[in-house]
């Protein structure tokens, strides 16, 4: 568990599923992922979120507000999955549910995402990627001091030629040297 001065990001719940699949049926919330989830898949992606964190000892924990709302989304460090110039690597991502946007939450979970990525699992630099359109994500990347370099934009493997979302902007942050 990690905790900041107005959130905790914690390990998963099964109170956690519904709230889960609300967000991610939500389509301004993956108005930029391929589309929305059904109950079954929000489940599935929870129970791949769960493995990751059971094979790695890391991964996306779910962000809880004490006091206001025990679920909004998700914040933390994952591999991906695919074959990229860039991978392997370690990526910091999120997804907050639409209500609990523009607060904050996402760039202060963020940070501490990092700290732990450098401090507690020795990480040399940690990637994240979005569309190029996403620009709430991109904004939330440039708070937390990722840096981007066009010539690492790329063509995201999973999705086809052509896909709209098929185009990606990359940021890094490598800590500063002593």
């Amino acid at each position: 568990m990690i905790q900041t001065d107005r959130l905790i990001l914690r390990e998963w719940l099964d109170d956690d599923l519904a709230p889960f699949a609300a967000l991610n049926a939500d389509e301004h919330v993956v108005e930029f992922l391929p589309g929305p989830l059904s109950r079954e898949q929000s489940d599935a992606t929870a129970a791949r979120i769960r493995d990751h964190f059971a094979r790695r000892g890391f991964g996306l924990w779910a962000v809880e507000v004490p006091g206001i709302a025990p679920f909004i989304g998700f914040v933390g460090l994952s591999v991906p999955s695919f074959e990229a110039h860039f991978t392997p690597c370690v990526e910091i991502g999120w997804r907050l549910a639409r209500e609990h946007w523009g607060r904050g939450y996402a760039t202060e979970a963020a940070r501490a995402a990092l700290r732990f990525g450098f401090d507690e699992l020795g990480l040399d630099e940690i990637v994240s990627f979005t569309v190029p359109d996403n620009l709430r994500s991109r904004a939330v990347m440039e708070r937390i001091g990722m840096q981007r370099s066009p010539v690492d934009d790329f063509d995201h493997p999973s999705l086809s030629a052509g896909h709209r979302l098929r185009r990606h902007v990359l940021y890094r942050y490598k800590p500063e040297s002593p």
